[in-house]
């Protein structure tokens, strides 16, 4: 409902199919104008509701909430797009650093900014990255809460399995610990996208062997930057990785992966999972 003059309110409100007669609503209003004023908003009103109701929802209810969701593991590129069609917004899509928002849904008003969303969720991002830093456990092979912001982008985009995330993290803190590359395909199919985050194709060898910051084959240590927005649960994964001395996972075929300690133990998944998907290059981290 947009602010205005009491007939102005009417001809809307007659125009959606509200109220019937303008002149009624109009007269209700100045009688009743000791209830409060008649607030702007989006309000929702029952089907053949009498203009005692719609004048109660005016003054008392509440306005329609909408809702937009940023999904864990979307990269700046894919948030952007999401924050752009959401209708309901006004405002250009401002500028989002890669892995700054943290992933949930969001509740708005019609006509909220985008910018303010995006403060809202860049805020809850560094609340939740904070206190789960400062919950950390002992001895983790990471200098700083953007180091485990980085290493928990890497794993929500590495599995889909939740219960597998602490796993997988701990292979990526081992290989830290040890001086190894990560060989996360996740940071290839990143670089070789441009950060869009998802190709047409599987990763090809030349673009496993091509010199990039974020490609984990080649450059050692983490990436220089997140590669996705990881939700809490990644974060959590980082910073309670399970115990294990595993140092090597391949796919299963089914969704998971297998996870080895040995190279021996880990060429062998290998080669089953070739033989599952027989143009695949090779395994991550390998």
């Amino acid at each position: 409902m947009p602010r205005g003059s009491g007939a102005q309110i009417a001809d809307v409100l007659a125009s959606d199919g509200a109220i019937l007669q303008t002149r009624v609503f109009r007269a209700a209003a100045l009688l009743t104008r000791g209830d409060g004023p008649l607030r702007a908003g989006e309000f929702a009103f029952p089907a053949h509701a009498s203009v005692r109701q719609v004048l109660a929802i005016l003054r008392f209810g509440h306005p329609v909430e909408h809702h937009l969701t940023i999904a864990e593991g979307l990269t700046a590129q894919q948030t952007r797009a999401v924050l752009a069609h959401a209708d309901a917004m006004i405002g250009d899509v401002p500028v989002i650093a890669e892995g700054s928002v943290l992933p949930q849904t969001y509740d708005y008003q019609r006509g909220a900014e985008r910018a303010q969303i995006v403060e809202r969720a860049k805020a809850a991002m560094d609340r939740d990255l904070a206190a789960a830093w400062a919950d950390r456990a002992p001895g983790l092979p990471l200098a700083s809460p953007r180091d485990a912001l980085i290493l928990a982008s890497i794993v929500e985009r590495e599995t889909a399995k939740p219960e597998e995330r602490p796993h997988v993290a701990a292979v990526y803190l081992n290989r830290l610990r040890l001086g190894m590359k990560l060989q996360a395909d996740p940071t290839v199919v990143y670089a070789a996208s441009g950060g869009a985050g998802v190709l047409d194709h599987r990763l090809t060898r030349a673009e496993l062997d091509r010199d990039n910051p974020f490609n984990t084959y080649r450059s050692p240590g983490l990436p220089p930057a997140p590669i996705c927005s990881p939700g809490l649960d990644s974060l959590k994964a980082v910073l309670h990785p399970a115990i294990t001395e595993d140092l090597y996972f391949v796919a299963d075929g089914s969704g998971g992966h297998v996870f080895s300690r040995s190279y021996e133990a880990h060429e062998t998944a290998v080669a089953r999972w070739r033989t599952l998907v027989p143009s695949a290059p090779h395994g991550s981290p390998d």
